[in-house]
């Protein structure tokens, strides 16, 4: 509320007496066109399912769900209430992320065949936990409770465009392994000593959790939890076509007949630059995230303003967010489970649309 008084509105109503009093933001505000839902985990769901049962569009935080039973009563409602709904993966929109894009598609790299991603963040020491006292945060009892991908989103958003996920392709299975948990235990006794409470918990979640994904056309994907381990940011993207490949550590690429020295990378700064995305020709992309943040929700306003199809679609939001639980049933049997088709086949005629007609 503060914040829109120093840019010279008027002061919102504030909802925020109770766990449930944001039901009376979605029944009292008539006007209302969109939420964009940023609390808790555990509420994502719920939220949006009551925003769209009230024909209010639904901007949601990662992940959109945590089951798989959540997942389909998004996709359900989204279905019979013909409300939108985009959960707010920002990965999707990072300009490196749209200029390679724009390059799968002009066919640089060939028919696309393999990719990988990963979300390596260590996380022990400021989001899982009070990095003052060691004391859980409010993530920390999912760490607890399951071993799992917790957060798969960011890693596989712009993915799902480079393979044409639900847009003449659809996942099929996916195989989950998960390594021992070492990390938080090590962490707490360096840091806090061996008496710490969080110092003496069996935790449940490992430290590495690698999931294989196999698709109808026959691509592949890993994907990578590591979140408990000392280590810089990175996610590890790589995408392998026929005709070359692009290696986000390496920040190189490399392509047949164009790159200068036979199976030897080049800079990817330049096709960055020379690929880049009508998304980043805006005149101001400040915010967080270097600018993603600002960059996802022009698109998403823009697009309920001028009521297109919003960027990120049901479809998409649910196979990301499915990736939770599926990847801790694989792990708990030790076996490959089936991938839902959240689209009931309609992947086969979906043509691709992300990033592709949205405002410029």
């Amino acid at each position: 509320a503060d914040i829109c008084v120093k840019a010279g509105k008027k002061r919102p109503k504030v909802y925020c007496k109770t766990e449930t009093t944001w039901t009376e933001l979605i029944q009292n505000e008539k006007n209302l066109d969109a939420v964009i839902i940023a609390s808790y985990w555990e509420y994502h769901a719920a939220m949006a399912l009551y925003a769209m049962k009230h024909g209010v569009i639904a901007g949601v935080e990662v992940p959109a769900a945590l089951t798989l039973d959540e997942t389909w009563s998004l996709v359900d409602t989204a279905e019979k209430t013909g409300t939108p709904f985009m959960m707010l993966e920002n990965w999707s929109f990072r300009k490196d992320n749209l200029a390679l894009l724009n390059m799968k598609r002009l066919g640089l790299l060939g028919e696309i065949v393999h990719c990988h991603c990963a979300h390596s963040h260590d996380c022990v020491d400021h989001w899982f936990f009070d990095p003052k006292t060691g004391e859980d945060r409010w993530a920390a009892k999912y760490l607890i409770e399951y071993d799992r991908n917790q957060y798969p989103t960011h890693a596989v958003g712009p993915v799902l465009s480079w393979m044409d996920i639900n847009c003449g392709d659809t996942f099929t299975e996916i195989y989950t392994v998960s390594s021992a948990s070492k990390g938080i235990s090590a962490y707490m006794n360096r840091k806090f000593g061996s008496d710490h409470p969080n110092a003496k918990i069996n935790w449940r979640q490992g430290d590495i959790v690698t999931s294989l994904l196999k698709t109808k056309m026959g691509k592949t994907l890993v994907i990578n939890y590591d979140m408990q381990l000392p280590r810089p940011y990175a996610n590890r993207w790589m995408l392998q076509g026929t005709l070359g490949v692009y290696d986000e550590e390496k920040s190189s690429v490399y392509i047949v007949d164009k790159s200068p020295e036979y199976h030897e990378w080049e800079p990817w700064k330049p096709y960055e630059e020379k690929y880049d995305h009508k998304f980043w020709n805006q005149k101001d992309t400040a915010g967080s995230h270097g600018g993603v943040d600002f960059v996802m929700l022009t698109q998403f306003v823009e697009a309920i303003r001028s009521k297109k199809p919003l960027p990120i679609d049901i479809y998409d939001s649910a196979v990301m967010s499915a990736l939770v639980e599926l990847s801790g049933l694989s792990i708990a049997k030790n076996a490959p489970v089936p991938f839902p088709d959240f689209t009931r086949g309609a992947w086969k005629d979906r043509k691709p649309f992300f990033a592709m007609d949205q405002t410029s």
